[in-house]
């Protein structure tokens, strides 16, 4: 359960759906999502996708993005803190380190291979000022700051060939991870796995797309019945509208910072 000890004015709405290849397959969905809201208006973000070709990419997945959260949860995330830059990208790095230690040790107590349990991680820490984000394969994130402007915190990773991609377990993922820290006033974060990548990234510039992202933040930003804006997130991420697009495994996470 995603909790917090204070009144937040971050306002989130986040859902994974099994893409239609898998439902026809009777396959698990391989996404995974977690968020935990921190003092001082602190969000953690974590998601990821597990590889289609891992036997057990759905328990790796699960593992990155519980591990992450709970790890980043744990540390003392004070203003001083968000103000080093250095100190940030020790944090996420660290997150990650320990979301892949988390796998590692899961494929040894089952006598499986790491690889087995393969999967991409987006980790954000958010805050009304600034944002940081790693990454480790494909997948996005990206922020609209104060003046509308849409960024695209990192972009997706590929490898040589198409649908190739840098996972978790790779033995060079944390030295190849994006990691971006952005300063300014935040008032939008979205984080997606790649079965939304054609709908939701223009790849001949390689920007995020305005018609796909701000509809989106605005429901967001209106959602007070989290129940039902979760239904109606996931109803869209569902509707012919998408699944004509893709067969993937969809996961999105939106939040917007409320100024009350």
């Amino acid at each position: 359960m995603n909790t917090s000890k204070q009144t937040s004015q971050w306002r989130i709405v986040a859902a994974s759906v099994c893409g239609t290849s898998h439902s026809k397959n009777q396959q698990l969905c391989q996404d995974a999502h977690h968020w935990q809201l921190l003092a001082n208006n602190v969000l953690v973000i974590a998601v990821a996708d597990g590889a289609g070709s891992a036997k057990l990419g759905k328990v790796g997945s699960m593992i990155a993005v519980e591990t992450a959260i709970e790890h980043l949860a744990r540390q003392e995330i004070t203003g001083e803190t968000l103000a080093n830059d250095d100190f940030l990208r020790y944090l996420l790095n660290d997150a990650m380190l320990v979301a892949r230690t988390a796998i590692e040790t899961e494929a040894d107590v089952c006598n499986n291979q790491s690889h087995d349990l393969a999967t991409t991680l987006i980790l954000i820490i958010a805050a009304p000022q600034i944002v940081a984000v790693a990454q480790v394969g494909d997948g996005l994130a990206v922020a609209k700051n104060s003046i509308g402007e849409l960024i695209a915190l990192t972009i997706p990773s590929n490898g040589e060939y198409v649908n190739q991609t840098t996972f978790l377990t790779s033995a060079d993922a944390l030295e190849t991870a994006q990691i971006k820290i952005r300063r300014e006033e935040i008032v939008n974060v979205g984080v997606l796995t790649d079965g939304l990548q054609m709908l939701a990234l223009n790849r001949i510039i390689n920007e995020p797309h305005k018609p796909f992202f701000f509809p989106l933040f605005e429901f967001v930003a209106n959602a007070g019945d989290k129940i039902l804006a979760k239904e109606n997130l996931m109803r869209f991420l569902s509707s012919d509208k998408i699944t004509q697009r893709t067969d993937d495994d969809l996961t999105l996470v939106l939040a917007a910072f409320i100024n009350s």
